[in-house]
């Protein structure tokens, strides 16, 4: 009986996020922002009836008009190039790849060459169980022609064992690699300065994430990250630094996040065939002309920041919010409540008519 309990309070978080969501004025120490009074607008929607699992976002840094994706599980090593009209331009091949369970991507740029440089993700683990996890790296191609394409592949485990993430974000300054952990409790784990291909490499847990991370991204310049869930967003400066909360569109399953190239505003999309892209605008304290500093997270940043003063944090546990965007236990509890007593409510049903 734990076990269903458990598992219908993860199907109606996961099927329900918008019933379940929390109010997102709850923490009056960040500010939240109504992306719909500023313009959120539908981009496009994927017309490939190839891409049928949307799962990772990523905007081309060098060329304009220009969006990445890849399916989820069940498809090949492979992700597409499509244009702001839906359209599919190019497929893109990754060899010697293997596409376990593809959550995220990222795009930056290689400070020697210019060139773009594209991470995605074999990330997913819904079980926990994988030893390890990894990261293909592949220099964006130069044409917009069906390719198949060279990678660079980085093995990594958790200091603190296997988790399922879909989280995926490259800082485009110091090109540290952090994953952002799938969980009630998630985390932010940041990857070695520099990767090793020789051997696994060690991703060591540097700050908080909300509950149910689906995706991150870090801004154009650095200044700050998002991370998507299946509520909304959440704007850091750096680990336990929230800068604001961002209603999201409806979507059926919100799986991505990226940033536009000119850092003012957010690509979200969703899984599912014919799935939409939306824009949403960011507030003004999150734009690249208010950064005053670069969020690399660190482990002394987080211990820094991430407690929060007895005000604060007395008022997140109120409201059933973090102090750091994410949702505290007693709110978790009152989900899973809530689950419980659907049981009880169908449980009375099923013997009422069955007698």
């Amino acid at each position: 009986m734990s076990f269903l309990v458990a598992f219908l309070a993860v199907s109606f978080v996961v099927m329900a996020p918008s019933a379940l969501s929390p109010p997102v004025n709850a923490l009056p120490a960040a500010r939240t922002a109504q992306a719909g009074d500023d313009g959120e607008r539908l981009l496009f929607e994927f017309r490939d009836p190839r891409v049928d699992e949307s799962s990772g976002l990523a905007v081309s840094p060098t060329r304009k008009g220009i969006v990445y994706t890849h399916n989820d599980s069940g498809d090949s090593p492979r992700f597409f190039a499509v244009g702001m009209d839906g359209r599919t331009r190019a497929t893109f091949t990754v060899a010697g790849a293997e596409a376990r369970d593809w959550e995220a991507m990222a795009a930056t740029v290689d400070p020697d060459t210019g060139r773009g440089v594209l991470w995605l993700g074999d990330t997913g683990d819904n079980n926990g169980v994988w030893p390890d996890i990894s990261v293909y790296k592949v220099v964006e191609p130069r044409t917009m022609r069906d390719a198949t394409l060279r990678a660079t592949r980085y093995r990594f485990r958790y200091e603190d064992g296997p988790r399922d993430a879909e989280g995926l974000m490259v800082h485009p300054r110091t090109g540290r690699l952090y994953i952002v952990s799938k969980e009630f409790a998630g985390s932010v784990y940041a990857a070695p300065a520099k990767l090793r291909t020789d051997r696994v490499n060690v991703l060591r847990r540097v700050g908080p994430a909300p509950l149910m991370a689906t995706d991150a991204a870090y801004a154009p310049d650095g200044s700050s990250f998002v991370i998507r869930t299946y509520f909304s967003a959440s704007l850091y400066r750096a680990p336990g630094k929230l800068l604001a909360h961002l209603d999201m569109p409806p979507l059926r399953q919100a799986e991505s996040i990226t940033y536009t190239r000119d850092g003012t505003a957010l690509l979200t999309g969703s899984e599912g065939a014919s799935s939409p892209v939306y824009r949403v605008p960011l507030p003004p304290e999150a734009r690249p002309h208010a950064a005053t500093h670069a969020a690399t997270p660190s482990a002394s940043a987080a211990a820094r920041t991430a407690r929060p003063t007895p005000s604060r944090a007395a008022a997140a546990t109120e409201s059933g919010r973090s102090a750091d965007g994410g949702v505290t236990v007693p709110m978790g509890l009152l989900w899973i409540a809530v689950a419980v007593g659907a049981i009880g409510v169908i449980g009375v049903i099923a013997y009422r008519t069955g007698r």
